[in-house]
């Protein structure tokens, strides 16, 4: 059998409709027997030497002059897994709507005949770069330069704590360069909100609590602290710059939704949060990792690998924040699949 390239659609003859959607769900039926596939499932078609050709064309030939080497990839990847799935077109099987997405992958043993989408995948090359508005609820096919796959899920979160917020009133406070001292009464914000760490050490029970200027902020802002929250906000504005802000609002979301934020530094990101809290003396495992963006915010795939495979490293999940200059955020959770 032989296909015709036609508008970036080939056409298949004959009895196509029968022999590759019916029973395997390639293409997209028009009408009779004819079937009409998309370049990569033509591609896909003639490694699997179930056609002969498109215009003549073999695989080597097709795939050169479709520009469809990575989408083959990743198709092939799925086929071999087991799934069946259909190009993100419009007006094509499944789709509903087409953008954000290059691929629909049904659940196993489903096809477009079903109605039901389990992933909505892009096709991503190492090198390209990935605005952070345009992900959730779509799954990445990264193909790096040796042709390896690597599959991320990306969604949308809602950070859920059950920590109880219990502060002090009016403690005095020592604004220092970068942070915040405070000398006494400091055993209720230690103990109870995870705030600050000990002067004297971690293993400390009991002297001052140094206090990031995210913290004070906040605190002052609740009149914890007998200190201005406007001279600690501008104290962390000179420290990072607008960076400060954004990141103050992360902060304050996160305690609102009952979790407890401290500082992600040893993991390289700007928090790890702790969602089942009730005091230090009982502390478990932080749950998740954040790093604060900008909405306008491109990911370049290697360092979005790195931040995703640390967090699975330390079994935590990788969130990030995307907070605009009105304070606005928007949560987006990455993390490592396996189709």
């Amino acid at each position: 059998m032989q296909g015709r390239l036609e508008d970036g659609v080939v056409h298949l003859p004959g009895d196509a409709r029968q022999r590759f959607h019916d029973s395997r769900g390639y293409g997209r039926p028009t009408g009779g027997d004819d079937l009409e596939v998309a370049p990569v499932e033509a591609a896909h078609l003639l490694s699997r030497d179930d056609i002969d050709g498109v215009d003549g064309m073999g695989l080597r030939e097709l795939v050169a002059r479709t520009g469809t080497t990575l989408d083959f990839v990743v198709y092939k990847d799925l086929r071999d897994r087991g799934f069946y799935l259909s190009p993100a077109r419009d007006g094509w099987p499944g789709v509903d709507d087409a953008a954000g997405a290059d691929f629909l992958v049904y659940p196993r043993g489903k096809g477009p005949w079903d109605g039901e989408v389990e992933h909505r995948v892009r096709v991503v090359g190492e090198r390209e770069s990935i605005p952070v508005a345009s992900l959730g609820d779509v799954v990445l096919a990264i193909v790096d330069e040796d042709g390896d796959l690597t599959y991320f899920d990306t969604a949308g979160y809602s950070p859920e704590g059950t920590a109880a917020e219990d502060l002090p009133a009016a403690l005095d406070a020592e604004l220092l360069s970068d942070r915040a001292l405070v000398w006494d009464g400091v055993d209720r914000l230690y103990q109870r909100g995870f705030f600050g760490q000990r002067l004297y050490g971690r293993n400390a029970d009991s002297g001052p609590l140094q206090l990031s200027l995210l913290e004070a902020a906040y605190l002052a802002r609740a009149d914890a602290l007998a200190t201005d929250e406007s001279d600690v906000v501008s104290r962390g504005r000179d420290v990072e710059g607008d960076r400060f802000d954004r990141r103050l609002a992360v902060y304050t979301a996160l305690r609102g939704a009952k979790t407890v934020p401290k500082s992600g530094f040893k993991f390289g990101s700007d928090f790890r949060v702790y969602t089942d809290f009730e005091s230090v003396s009982d502390l478990s495992h932080s749950e998740f990792l954040v790093r604060v963006v900008a909405p306008d915010h491109t990911f370049v795939p290697r360092d979005l690998s790195l931040d995703v495979r640390l967090a699975g490293g330390v079994r935590k999940r990788m969130v990030f924040a995307l907070t605009g200059d009105n304070g606005e955020i928007d949560w987006l959770s990455v993390s490592r699949l396996t189709p």
